[in-house]
C-alpha cells in the first residue's frame, strides 16, 4: 500500500512538472526546440567583459592552445619597416593603414569611424571605378586608400568625413535623426582620384567565430537563396560566387562586407596585403601603384614578408576564436523580443541557426550548432546604402547580411555602438532604420511597433 502510494505520488509530481514545461513554452509562444537549439558550449563562451571576443573555443586541446596563443601574439604584434632587427616582423608597407591586425580589430571586435580628432584607426576607404561593366582600381591609389607610410615614402592621402542628417518618424509619432556620411579627400600625394572613382568607408568587422562560419556547408547557404524571388516575399538573396585566390576554386563568399572572400586563408592574406602592405605567397606583389615610384623602390622584408608559418598561426587563431553565447535567453522580455524579431521579418535574412559541416583542419568545429543570425547572402539594401562601389559580382547596393552574434557586447568590448559597414549608425535601432530595398518591409514593420515592443526587440538583439 505504502509503496504504491509513493509510486503514484512520484508519477503525479512528474506529470505536474511535464505540464508546467508545456505551459511555459506554449504561453511564451516559443517551441521547446528553440531552447534545445542553443549554441554548443564546446565552441562558444558566455562572458560580459572586454575580453568577450578573445577567448578560444573551450574544446581546444593543449597542442592547439599553444598554436592559438602563438597566433594571438602575432595578431597583436606590430610590424616594422625593413630592414629591422626583428627579421620575422619587418616588411611593413611601404604604404599601409595599420601596423598590426589588432590595430583595426581591437579586442577582436568591431571598428568605428574616426572620433572628433579625425584619425582613422579601425576604418579604411575602399576605391573602385567601373568601365564597360568591368571593375578597375583607381590608377594612382588602387583599391584602397592607404593613409600611412614608412619613412621616405609618401602616404597616399587623407580622408575627412562629414554627415548629413536624414529624419525618420515612427508610426507612433516619435522621430529620430540618422547620419549619412560624405567623404572628402585631401593631402593626396599623387593627384586627384580618377573622375570615375567611387569611394566607400568600411569599418573592421569582428573576427570571432570565423572558423565556424567557414565550416557552414555551401548547400545550407544556398537553401536560403532566392535570387528571382520565386516565393514573392520581397527577399531575393543570392550567393556571391567568387574565385578563392589560394585554391583557385569557385566558392561562395562568406567573409567581407560584400562576401568577397570564401576562405579565411584568402581573408587573412588579402588583409595583410591591403591593410599592412605585407606580401605573401598568396599575394606576392607589393601594394604600390605604378605612379608611386618611391614605394616601388623600397627594400622588402623578405620574399614573402609574411611567411606561410606565420599565416598558419594566424589561421589557427582566427579559426578557433569562440563566438559569445546569448545572455538572458529565458527572460520574458527577451523571448518576446525574439518573437517580434521573427514577426517583423528580420529573420528572413538574419537566419538564426546552422549545423556546421566538416571543417578540414579542426574537427572541434565540425557538426556544431551555431547561432550567427545571417544567411551570408547578398541583398539589395536600397538607395540609402548604395555606396556606388562594386566588388566582384556584388552590386554597389548589395550587402552580405552581417552576422548578429555578439552585437550586444560591442559597447562593452569596443566602447562604442557604431553599426553598418561604414559605422554611420550610432545604435542598433539606427542600423535597422537604414534598411531599404529587400529590408524595407522589415524596417516598416519595426517602425509600426509601439515603443514598448521596439524596446523588447532591441533587448533581444542586445542579448546576442
Amino acid at each position: 500500500m505504502g509503496s504504491n502510494y509513493s509510486r503514484i505520488k512520484t508519477l503525479y509530481k512528474s506529470l505536474i512538472i511535464f505540464v508546467a514545461i508545456i505551459l511555459f513554452f506554449t504561453t511564451n509562444n516559443i517551441s521547446s526546440k528553440e531552447y534545445t537549439d542553443r549554441m554548443d558550449k564546446e565552441i562558444s563562451v558566455k562572458r560580459e567583459t572586454r575580453e568577450s571576443f578573445a577567448a578560444p573555443i573551450p574544446s581546444l586541446d593543449l597542442n592547439k592552445m599553444r598554436l592559438f596563443t602563438g597566433g594571438r601574439h602575432l595578431f597583436r604584434r606590430s610590424w616594422t619597416p625593413a630592414p629591422s632587427s626583428v627579421k620575422s616582423l619587418d616588411g611593413l608597407g611601404p604604404v599601409f593603414n595599420r601596423v598590426s591586425c589588432s590595430g583595426c580589430h581591437v579586442k577582436d571586435g568591431r571598428g568605428r569611424p574616426p572620433k572628433k580628432d579625425g584619425k582613422f584607426r579601425s576604418m579604411v576607404i575602399k576605391l573602385s571605378r567601373t568601365e564597360k561593366g568591368e571593375i578597375y582600381p583607381d590608377p594612382n591609389y588602387g583599391y584602397q586608400l592607404n593613409d600611412k607610410s614608412i619613412l621616405g615614402v609618401p602616404f597616399e592621402g587623407k580622408t575627412s568625413i562629414n554627415y548629413t542628417i536624414v529624419n525618420q518618424k515612427f508610426d507612433d509619432g516619435a522621430s529620430i535623426k540618422l547620419s549619412k556620411p560624405i567623404y572628402s579627400f585631401h593631402s593626396l600625394s599623387f593627384g586627384q582620384l580618377h573622375e570615375d572613382t567611387k569611394s566607400s568607408g568600411r569599418v573592421a568587422p569582428v573576427v570571432f567565430g570565423l572558423g565556424l562560419i567557414e565550416a557552414i556547408k555551401e548547400e545550407d547557404i544556398l537553401k536560403n537563396a532566392d535570387p528571382k524571388d520565386i516565393d514573392k516575399d520581397g527577399i531575393s538573396g543570392r550567393a556571391h560566387k567568387i574565385t578563392d585566390v589560394p585554391s583557385k576554386k569557385i566558392m561562395i563568399g562568406k567573409f567581407g562586407w560584400k562576401a568577397t572572400r570564401a576562405s579565411l586563408l584568402h581573408h587573412i592574406t588579402g588583409a595583410a596585403s591591403q591593410d599592412m602592405g605585407l606580401t605573401s605567397n598568396i599575394f606576392p606583389e607589393t601594394n604600390c601603384t605604378q605612379t608611386q615610384k618611391a614605394c616601388l623602390e623600397q627594400i622588402n622584408g623578405g620574399d614573402p614578408e609574411i611567411s606561410d608559418a606565420q599565416i598558419e598561426r594566424l589561421l589557427v587563431y582566427m579559426q578557433t576564436l569562440a563566438p559569445p553565447r546569448q545572455r538572458k535567453a529565458k527572460e520574458e522580455n527577451i523571448i518576446q523580443g525574439r518573437n517580434l524579431f521573427k514577426k517583423v521579418g528580420c529573420e528572413n535574412c538574419h537566419t538564426a541557426s546552422y549545423v556546421t559541416g566538416k571543417h578540414p583542419n579542426h574537427p572541434e568545429l565540425s557538426n556544431r550548432i551555431i547561432k550567427p543570425y545571417s544567411d551570408f547572402l547578398l541583398h539589395d539594401m536600397g538607395k540609402g546604402l548604395d555606396d556606388e562601389v562594386r566588388e566582384g559580382k556584388a552590386k554597389s547596393y548589395e550587402w552580405k547580411t552581417p552576422p548578429l552574434w555578439g552585437i550586444g557586447l560591442i559597447k562593452i568590448v569596443n566602447k562604442h555602438t557604431r553599426f553598418l559597414h561604414d559605422g554611420r549608425a550610432k545604435s542598433i535601432e539606427e542600423a535597422i532604420l537604414w534598411h531599404e530595398g529587400e529590408g524595407l518591409r522589415a524596417k516598416n514593420n519595426y517602425m509600426s511597433l509601439s515603443l514598448k515592443n521596439r524596446k523588447k526587440l532591441l533587448a533581444f538583439l542586445n542579448s546576442l
